[in-house]
């Protein structure tokens, strides 16, 4: 991967990888028309490393970095403590937020959330919630002359939370591009009528789903308990009749095909006797003839989390629940909103939870497993392992991919002892878009929405 110039017109990184300076364009400007600088720079920075903000999934990733000082007026430079062989990508990568919309009032609860102010090709035009979001060409776009494109004078993003509602939408051309889950895509999407008028895409990237124990409770306080439950789990059933084949079955963080992936570990397979061989030795026993295994005077009965907008999700975990029955263990599925969902993770008030990851290139687990990141950040199951943060420490500050892909092998190995996930799959990404649409190309980790046109002779919208 290459890091291309974009607002900033170059940089440089002194030897020891512990400064980087940027040059900014100086025809950058915000949606409103106000030019960007250095101050805008160092203002976004400022926020994601003050505490009261609620950004603390990115503030560890600009944890080393100990300044940030305005050059000029359209010259930045970051210096570090220690060195990060993705400060590059983060700090190079870091959204640029204007200090003269958002330097006064409650950062978190700022009005102008609602009406955001940008720099990129497309400005915010309006956002009925739960209807619409309206983006429109944005006339102070910097980029227009040099980059091909924006090619939409607008785009409108349908809300529509009934993904049946939205396939009948779609297919009756009030839409152009939908996300399809799998029982859409291979059944109604599969159709000669279909097909004649929308193109299908199916890829990979690097995201998976699973589900995560809360290790702060007892039910999950040893890894034999956890393997049992991963024993529990048919994941080849799930991957044919809920995924439609359309998602690889998975046994860590680290994708398969990604150079970090370790090739050794196998998914714990589907083995229902084992886990009650397994979990006897872990101490369930049913004392009283209920039905429900017990240890220590505490039945194993759980709830699962997960969001109430994914009827794959739950599909998964009644197949789970169906399994853990049989066994002596009680699981109930908590459907949430999204809201309410999130809200309780990062409160930590869960047993379990079932949601997902994706991963850029490249990747640090640092924010998702470093024990730095139980209280506050996205190390929600409360993972603490002395090694694991060794290794995923050492490898932070090492520009050798080498030596980091070995120090990530030996931590997915720890991972699949100690089993904090039940690691379910990688699915699919499944699309439709209407064949008037043109430039879809998929890449490595998706695909570019900036790419897409429409020929003229195929335009519906517009003069």
């Amino acid at each position: 991967m290459e890091n291309l110039p974009n607002a900033a017109k170059g940089w440089e990184i002194s030897d020891d990888h512990l400064v980087y300076t940027f040059h900014l364009r100086d025809d950058v400007k915000f949606s409103d028309g106000t030019p960007m600088t250095a101050a805008d720079v160092k203002f976004s920075f400022d926020k994601v490393m003050d505490p009261k903000v609620d950004a603390p999934h990115l503030r560890n990733y600009f944890e080393d970095i100990t300044g940030c000082e305005e050059v000029d007026t359209h010259t930045v430079r970051f210096t570090c403590n220690k060195p990060y062989y993705r400060h590059l990508v983060m700090i190079g990568g870091l959204y640029i937020i204007p200090r003269h919309i958002y330097g006064e009032g409650d950062f978190n609860n700022h009005p102008n959330n609602r009406a955001p102010v940008g720099s990129g090709r497309y400005a915010l035009e309006g956002w009925e919630t739960g209807q619409r979001v309206t983006l429109a060409r944005n006339p102070h776009y910097w980029g227009a002359k040099e980059q091909d494109g924006p090619w939409f004078d607008k785009i409108v993003y349908a809300i529509i939370t009934d993904e049946t509602a939205a396939f009948q939408v779609l297919a009756r051309g009030d839409l152009d591009f939908m996300g399809l889950r799998p029982e859409l895509f291979i059944r109604r999407g599969n159709t000669p009528r279909f097909q004649e008028q929308f193109n299908r895409f199916a890829y990979s990237r690097p995201a998976y789903n699973y589900i995560g124990w809360n290790l702060r409770k007892p039910l999950f306080k040893d890894k034999k308990t956890r393997r049992a439950l991963a024993m529990l789990l048919d994941r080849e059933l799930i991957r044919d009749e809920i995924y439609y084949g359309q998602a690889e079955i998975i046994a860590g963080n680290f994708m398969p095909g990604t150079p970090e992936h370790n090739n050794a570990l196998q998914p714990i397979p589907f083995d229902p006797e084992g886990a009650r061989a397994l979990l006897a030795e872990a101490g369930w026993k049913d004392t009283d003839t209920d039905g429900i295994l017990d240890r220590d005077g505490v039945a194993f009965r759980f709830d699962a989390a997960t969001t109430n907008q994914n009827p794959v999700a739950e599909s998964v975990l009644t197949v789970f629940m169906e399994e853990l029955a049989r066994v002596g263990i009680q699981l109930t599925i908590r459907p949430m909103e999204w809201a309410s969902l999130i809200d309780r993770v990062d409160k930590r008030e869960f047993d379990a939870i079932l949601m997902g990851w994706s991963m850029p290139p490249d990747p640090d687990p640092y924010q998702v497993w470093h024990s730095s990141q139980v209280d506050a950040g996205s190390n929600y199951i409360g993972f603490v392992n002395e090694e694991s943060d060794r290794l995923i420490e050492a490898a932070r500050v090492s520009f050798d991919q080498d030596e980091r892909i070995a120090l990530y092998r030996r931590f997915q190995e720890i991972l699949h002892e100690e089993q904090p996930y039940l690691f379910l799959l990688a699915p699919k990404v499944l699309a439709a878009g209407d064949k008037r649409l043109h430039g879809i190309r998929v890449y490595p980790f998706g695909i570019d929405q900036r790419e897409w046109f429409v020929p003229k002779a195929l335009q519906r919208y517009g003069g």
